[in-house]
């Protein structure tokens, strides 16, 4: 059975670290892709494929600026992970009230033998 291309939505496209890294300094404005380059320190045709990957998904738009391409973040794919992730925030709430538990238990039996 062939394997499915792992590019084909926002999920998919961030999970690979150099694309939230983009992101991320497409989050502090926009940027053409050869400042995209220095910036992350990869050759500008890696850049424009990880740019490529992100735009496909609609993580990002261009803009023709003279010779240059410039790249801005469009946050709305983003939307769509941040309200899947916010499923979890009850349940690691829960897991971190659980550790604050036990954590002042400790603290109790540790000051209970100091006496």
């Amino acid at each position: 059975m062939a394997r499915a291309a792992t590019t084909t939505d926002a999920f998919n496209a961030v999970a690979e670290p150099r694309r939230r890294q983009i992101l991320q300094l497409l989050a502090q404005g926009e940027r053409p892709v050869g400042e995209l380059a220095d910036l992350t320190e990869l050759a500008q045709p890696v850049v424009s494929k990880h740019l490529r990957v992100l735009r496909e998904v609609g993580l990002v738009t261009v803009q023709e600026q003279g010779r240059q391409r410039v790249y801005r973040l469009n946050v709305a794919p983003l939307r769509e992970i941040q309200s899947w992730l916010a499923s979890f925030e009850q349940l690691w709430q829960e897991r971190f009230d659980a550790m604050d538990s036990v954590l002042e238990d400790l603290q109790r039996q540790e000051k209970g033998q100091g006496q």
